[in-house]
């Protein structure tokens, strides 16, 4: 009976690993797809049912003795997710997403109701953008009202699986703050912020309770446990959004450590021990998952770029990676703006993706492949660059994503960020974060007061054959870049916001 069970359901696929903490490894894993229902209007959704479907494949596919020995559960989610749910825990509509856009107009009226963005970043520490749930809470009041009147909790996706594992409803601060509704410093819900979005119904009696990280958020049913072959009873850590979990799944559970993840979307955080709020609002005021802060920088753009790139030449990936890697550092000077989903930061909703920069020297198969690799690097360094600013010591940055696969793209990653990469040997970093929290979770629950950075330098192992160190001469050329991709999108903006 040492296993931990990791489950991150992210936008493509669930993915769960049963992690045997006795002897540090991996006993199974497995995973299934997602669909997606996308519009023209930014529209992005699930429905609720794909992810507990998804997740029961998942251990069916997981041999029945090492689901038997499972003793614990944790849970990452995709961030921002909206899950209304009525009196009987029906889910009313599909989920609009974290990727989903189709809300500017909720934001700016939500932002004007409160009071402007200076107030926002003073009281709950976070803007009101297209992707945060709060911005989705009051888009299904506009557009479906009767459903808006039958809603009784709000859940966010991670919260939703717990209920589903647990029959309880709780939330966590780290999740919690990416629906923009948390007073980050605090760690309650900001009840002006709240009259804002519903001057007549009291929204708090529909937001479950907020729990401690190291907290259950329950115990396995009979009914689920039944279902999922495991034994009933047993605990379910407070879970938390996919980045919250990762950064538990690589040891960014204290200061000084970046992780960057490489994957549809793109991001960048670290661990603070106080409350970090971005006056620009490029970086995101969020909690840990573990008792601290999180702030981190989201692009909604990320391997998008390379993957279109690659459709439109028709190459494979190993292919395409060996193509770019005949470009110079800077790709001679064609830049990318990968915005083929609109943005969040920066905040261009209607953002289109760009290749700049081209002459007729410079126009190459190469040289694009390379500009759309970089173009993701580029859009994570602005996040780099407002640690700097707010006096955060970063000694390295850890990779995870499938971008993390790629030896020319940690050494983009390292070369940009001016910074040395690591990657963790287990790259799965969410369900290993779960995992890890869930272990955590039943020490503590054991009446052992286990520390949680502890656990994370006993569980998490780097991977030294993965290591990049910075080239001091592409450094350079980078820095020079850069700042043109940053001149490039200052002066487009006006088209994109």
């Amino acid at each position: 009976m040492s296993i931990a069970v990791g489950i991150d359901t992210g936008t493509q696929s669930t993915k769960v690993v049963f992690y045997d903490y006795a002897v540090r490894k991996i006993a199974a894993e497995a995973s299934a797809p997602h669909e997606l229902v996308s519009g023209d209007d930014g529209t992005r959704e699930q429905e609720a049912s794909w992810w507990t479907t998804a997740i029961v494949d998942c251990f069916r596919q997981v041999p029945a003795d090492i689901r038997r020995r499972v003793t614990a559960l944790g849970v990452s989610g995709q961030q921002h997710g909206f899950v209304p749910v009525d009196a009987e825990g029906k889910v009313l509509r599909p989920v609009k997403l974290w990727c989903d856009t189709s809300t500017p107009g909720e934001c700016r009226e939500l932002t004007e109701a409160y009071g402007g963005r200076e107030k926002l970043l003073a009281g709950p520490g976070n803007l009101i953008l297209p992707g945060y749930t709060a911005s989705k809470i009051l888009w299904l009041k506009h557009n479906h009202p009767d459903l808006y009147k039958r809603m009784a909790k709000i859940l966010l996706p991670h919260d939703y699986i717990n209920w589903y594992l647990t029959g309880s409803y709780t939330m966590e601060a780290g999740d919690a703050s990416g629906t923009a509704l948390l007073d980050v410093r605090t760690r309650t819900w900001d009840r002006e912020l709240l009259k804002a979005l519903d001057p007549e119904r009291d929204l708090l009696e529909l937001l479950p309770e907020i729990i401690s990280a190291g907290e259950p958020a329950g115990y396995v049913t009979e009914k689920t446990a039944e279902e999922l072959g495991i034994p009933a009873g047993i605990p379910v850590a407070c879970g938390g959004g996919d980045n919250m979990m990762g950064a538990i799944g690589t040891g960014t559970v204290e200061d000084g450590f970046l992780t960057m993840s490489l994957g549809t979307s793109g991001t960048i955080y670290g661990y603070s021990d106080k409350p970090l709020i971005d006056p620009e609002g490029y970086l995101a005021a969020f909690c840990s998952s573990t008792g601290g802060w999180l702030p981190l920088l989201c692009t909604m753009n990320c391997t998008v770029a390379s993957e279109q790139t690659r459709a439109l030449f028709k190459r494979g990936v190993k292919e395409f990676d060996a193509i770019a890697g005949t470009a110079p550092a800077g790709a001679e000077g064609v830049l990318m703006l990968p915005y083929f989903n609109g943005e969040r930061t920066p905040n261009f909703p209607h953002g289109k993706a760009c290749i700049v920069g081209m002459n007729d020297r410079n126009m190459s198969e190469a040289n694009i492949a390379r500009a759309a690799m970089e173009s993701a690097i580029f859009g994570l360094r602005m996040g780099l660059d407002s640690f700097n600013r707010l006096g955060f010591q970063a000694r390295e940055v850890r990779l995870i994503g499938g971008g993390a696969n790629s030896p020319l793209w940690r050494q983009i990653a390292a070369d940009i960020l001016d910074l040395p990469v690591a990657v963790p040997e287990i790259g799965e970093a969410a369900a290993l974060g779960g995992a890890v929290q869930a272990l955590w979770t039943k020490e503590l629950l054991d009446g052992r007061q286990t520390d949680i950075g502890d656990l994370a330098r006993e569980h998490v192992k780097l991977d030294g054959s993965k290591a990049c160190r910075p080239d001091p001469d592409a450094s350079a050329v980078y820095e020079k870049a850069y700042r043109n991709y940053s001149a490039y999108t200052e002066a487009l903006s006006g088209l994109f916001s």
